[in-house]
């Protein structure tokens, strides 16, 4: 989560958009458009795999039933970039939490450069745990505005082929589990490939004149990159689909459904469940009832792929609301098993400043509240329920 991402306002809307699409039925949603290459099958028995991330291991499974991955992003505090994670912002999370990691989540930002992350990819897997990658193809961490080089219609168009060909090669060569997602918190025009930067709902500018082209051209941007890396055989990534259960703007157009890239394209879907996330602010909305509605909107999108929290979390010093309370309650109904699809979850371990007033500043750390790091002890280090490694499908 971004720190200046605009969560209060679209939790303002929230209620009306999600209430509208948790009618949606669980059968897969129909999507047309090229076919991608071969890819590993996820869907394989994980009893019969060995647990990632051992050299040359495939995609990441599913676990059993009833068992949760755990990971994190965690924030090093760096300047304040969510790409520079370290392995000392590791380990504090992971003490505070009582137990490691199955997956590191973190953002590989290309106006930094257009590597692969290979040095935090090396020192992730010597720790036991998978890479979370966020592909981030934006010219700034700038949030609210055009992108003016990475944009849908030019990823299409195959001006950053090049770039991806090398990235998912070295991807390939890495020769371990990898789990990913292009286009974060799609349905949020807090980033620039929403739809509402590329098209929103118009239709005939692009594509099916009876499809919005901002969702469009997305889809087709996502496609177009996983067949990249099919074409280079990199195997060994598990893929996401990625939104926020409060998405702006609330228009049909902009829900989930009109992005999906297709079931052969994604293995996993993946939902935002953030509580407040300022001090100040006051609209309160809880965990089970954003989750509730989120659950139903990822299940429509597919019959069967598993669901991730991808991040989740709510801010310290909020009077409306205690951190410790709310995130209790959001573990104790993840290990309950009431989402029976839901497979892991990742908390977003970051602190930020919202203006210049400190009592304003946005804190999410486990390790700066005791409250909240005894509750993920006692519900996450101490629950056979979760899981600190990933199980990978055969060598490819």
């Amino acid at each position: 989560m971004p720190a200046l991402k605009q969560v209060m306002l679209a939790l303002l809307v929230c209620g009306s958009l999600l209430t509208a699409c948790a009618d949606d039925s669980d059968a897969g949603a129909e999507t047309g458009g090229p076919q991608p290459v071969a890819r590993a099958d996820a869907a394989a028995d994980p009893a019969d795999t060995p647990a990632a991330p051992a050299a040359g291991g495939g995609a990441v499974l599913a676990p059993e039933p009833g068992k949760l991955y755990h990971g994190v992003f965690p924030f090093s505090g760096a300047d304040d970039e969510e790409s520079e994670i370290t392995p000392e912002s590791l380990d504090s999370y992971e003490q505070a939490a009582g137990r490691k990691v199955a997956w590191v989540y973190f953002s590989d930002d290309w106006y930094i450069d257009r590597d692969f992350p290979l040095d935090r990819a090396d020192w992730i897997r010597e720790r036991g745990s998978v890479p979370f990658i966020r592909l981030m193809l934006r010219s700034s961490s700038e949030q609210d505005i055009a992108e003016p080089l990475y944009t849908m219609d030019n990823i299409i168009a195959g001006d950053f082929d090049a770039d991806l060909h090398a990235w998912f090669a070295s991807a390939r060569e890495y020769a371990s589990p990898l789990i990913m997602e292009f286009g974060t918190e799609v349905n949020g025009n807090w980033f620039s490939w929403n739809g509402e930067w590329n098209g929103g709902g118009e239709t005939g500018g692009y594509g099916d004149d009876a499809y919005p082209d901002g969702p469009e051209r997305f889809r087709d941007a996502y496609r177009h990159i996983v067949d990249i890396a099919g074409q280079e055989g990199a195997e060994n990534i598990t893929w996401v689909f990625h939104f926020d259960c409060c998405g702006l703007p609330e228009e049909e157009w902009n829900a989930p459904a009109m992005y999906y890239p297709g079931d052969q394209y994604i293995d996993w879907l993946g939902l935002s469940v953030y509580g407040l996330t300022e001090p100040f602010n006051d609209e309160i909305y809880p965990f089970e009832e954003l989750m509730n509605e989120g659950y139903a909107i990822a299940a429509a999108l597919s019959a069967d792929k598993p669901i991730v929290i991808c991040e989740f979390g709510v801010t310290d010093g909020n009077s409306g609301v205690d951190q410790a309370q709310w995130a209790e309650e959001a573990l104790t109904l993840m290990l309950s098993s009431r989402w029976p699809r839901l497979i892991g979850f990742s908390w977003w371990n970051e602190n930020w400043e919202i203006d210049d007033d400190p009592d304003h500043d946005s804190r999410l750390m486990l390790q700066d509240n005791p409250e909240l790091s005894r509750v993920f002890q006692r519900l996450v280090g101490g629950s056979d329920k979760v899981l600190e490694s990933a199980v990978a499908a055969p060598a490819f």
